[in-house]
């Protein structure tokens, strides 16, 4: 078995094709799970990206082991030296663009599209790491991802969705509502930090809407305050972020 891990370390053809599929694998994997909650990268966007990083760390092996051996004349001659860990840096890099892309700020003040990034920026290092050949480093990594974007989910929403700190977006009728708002917050002896407030763009229209920024006095469901809100007058739209 060792001896078999060793030459699937080395750059053969068995090796090489085991690394690009494994790559695809990998990054395909994670990104089926982004695509089910309907992120806008997905399945193949994580697959081409794992792809290509693999492809690029097996394509810095290629080049430092040909400058050192056959290519090591015309090196020398052309002052051309080896770094393997040139191309992967450069994929790093790229990547925080593509990454960028995915991130934004909806009209709630709410930014999206973080853990899509990452998972593209982790995706990308996975494939570097299939490129190298450091399969034990590959797998432990794949299965962490796994359980971060699988598991480590569930647990986010219990403990949050019973903290102390709040943040609720709310659209109304007109700024009369907000003091409807602020006085059940008062009454529930809730801390009201601070208040966002946005008017519409569109003169027509009246409505505007405010981000709440709240500590409550023990832990509750959140659920429980946003149904009793949303029975105050001029409520339109009604949100935690």
């Amino acid at each position: 078995m060792g001896n078999y891990l060793v030459h699937l370390r080395e750059l053969n053809i068995e090796s090489m094709v085991l690394r690009i599929i494994l790559a695809m694998a990998v990054g395909g994997v994670v990104g089926f799970d982004r695509e089910k909650k309907g992120q806008a990268a997905g399945f193949r966007t994580y697959m081409l990206v794992a792809l290509g990083a693999a492809v690029t760390m097996i394509l810095s092996q290629y080049m430092g082991l040909m400058l050192t051996t056959k290519w090591a004349p015309s090196g020398e001659l052309a002052g051309i030296k080896a770094d393997a860990a040139r191309f992967g840096a450069q994929v790093i890099n790229g990547i925080g663009f593509l990454g960028t892309g995915t991130i934004l700020v909806t009209a709630k003040s709410e930014v999206k599209g973080l853990t899509t990034a990452s998972g593209l920026w982790a995706s990308a290092c996975m494939g570097l790491a299939v490129g190298a050949g450091f399969y034990e480093g590959t797998f432990v990594g794949f299965m962490l991802i796994i359980i971060s974007v699988k598991i480590l989910p569930y647990i986010e929403h219990a403990v949050l969705t019973r903290s102390r700190n709040m943040n609720i977006y709310v659209e109304m009728d007109s700024i009369e509502n907000i003091g409807p708002i602020v006085n059940f917050i008062k009454k529930r002896d809730i801390k009201l930090y601070d208040i966002e407030i946005n008017k519409a763009k569109d003169h027509e229209n009246k409505s505007l809407s405010a981000l709440f920024t709240l500590r409550l006095p023990k832990r509750e469901e959140h659920t429980a305050i946003l149904a009793k809100l949303s029975t105050l007058d001029g409520i339109i739209i009604i949100d935690e972020v």
